[in-house]
């Protein structure tokens, strides 16, 4: 039996969206909104409707009858109150409630995801899911704990992309994602490492941990940083900002895109060369300090995102993690398609879908 499968991946000022019939793209579509409509809004939350009004038109536009459509695969929020695991999740009440409440979710545009879905399926009468937000893991206890009493680790990465090229190497191979060990790093606007043992995520290092990427800062040595945030140079805003959006490559070349970086290098630009190798220097940091967690042998490390397209970043971070374990380089990112075969297999029954509940005693 197939299956007609809606994805909804919100981002800041876009919707993309697509439908698929099992694997095969019948459509996609980028739906772009207005910023000035957008901000109107008082919350990222009360996005949803206005939004939704819009994908009902692309779909419309491009022949798609919205009764053929059996389940809806959504962009998973930062949903940090209780935990969440990787895998799927179904839209149900308290998780609709739980992505417009700032106490247990970050605000980011992927919290509509969920809410957008839980509109198409009270109106169609199917199912809707989050499939491996960015906030999902099962961190241990231990690696939860920092140095400070009111700092504790989440864990946050780009876990639909890290785990669908997983699940696509381990195929690839002849063989399933729970049966292997394996790192994955995402390299785009932002870069995380994922550790996954035996299909489970144990461990992350996000963009604002250890390694710079192409637009955020990164770790820094705690001291000077402090410093710097109370030296009266920048607002929090400004701060927040160098930290996800103006810091790492762009803030020491003025451009987040690597192929301008890799022009720049060509043209024989040593700064452009200097920052790339330090982007390959700091990831290969990030995949070491992730390889030592694992008690078992380490079956390939994966490479992906945009960046992954840069040799002079791949080819650099080979030479330092390849006596780790294999490299494999998998360029691009597939959330759309993620998103859709997590829901094959869910719809299949290869996969159950979790139930999210809210905090015991929960109040608004």
């Amino acid at each position: 039996m197939s299956y007609r499968i809606l994805v909804v991946n919100p981002g800041s000022t876009t919707t993309k969206i697509a439908v698929y019939d099992d694997s095969n793209a019948v459509i996609t579509v980028n739906v772009e909104h207005d910023t000035k409509k957008l901000a109107e809004f008082a919350k990222m939350a009360d996005q949803a409707p206005y939004r939704m009004e819009y994908i009902s038109k692309a779909l419309a536009d491009n022949n798609i009858d919205e009764s053929t459509i059996d389940c809806i695969m959504c962009r998973g929020g930062l949903v940090y109150v209780p935990p969440i695991k990787s895998g799927g999740y179904i839209v149900n009440e308290d998780l609709y409630i739980a992505l417009a409440d700032e106490k247990l979710t970050a605000t980011h545009a992927s919290l509509l995801g969920g809410r957008i879905g839980k509109q198409f399926s009270d109106k169609l009468g199917v199912p809707a899911y989050i499939y491996d937000a960015p906030s999902a893991g099962e961190l241990t206890e231990v690696g939860k704990i920092t140095g400070f009493t009111d700092i504790v680790r989440r864990g946050t990465a780009h876990v639909l992309n890290a785990r669908s090229m997983a699940i696509r190497y381990a195929e690839s191979v002849g063989k399933k994602a729970k049966d292997m060990n394996i790192i994955v790093g995402h390299m785009g606007g932002g870069c995380s490492v994922t550790a996954l043992k035996h299909g489970v995520l144990i461990e992350t290092i996000g963009d604002d941990e250890l390694h710079m990427s192409a637009e955020r800062a990164g770790g820094a040595p705690l001291v000077q940083f402090t410093e710097l945030c109370y030296s009266g140079k920048y607002t929090e805003a400004e701060m927040k900002k160098i930290l996800r959006g103006k810091g790492g490559m762009f803030a020491h070349l003025g451009t987040a895109d690597g192929r301008a970086a890799e022009k720049m290098v060509a043209e024989g630009n040593e700064k452009a060369k200097l920052v790339l190798n330090t982007i390959s220097y700091g990831m290969s940091k990030s995949i070491g300090a992730l390889s030592g967690i694992f008690k078992e042998k380490i079956d390939v490390i994966i490479l992906t995102g945009g960046l992954a397209h840069s040799k002079i970043v791949t080819e650099e971070i080979k030479a330092y993690v390849s006596p780790i374990a294999p490299v494999e380089i998998l360029p691009g990112e597939s959330e759309m398609i993620a998103l859709a075969e997590g829901g094959i297999r869910i719809m299949k029954g290869e996969e159950e879908a979790m139930v999210y509940k809210l905090p015991e005693g929960y109040q608004k």
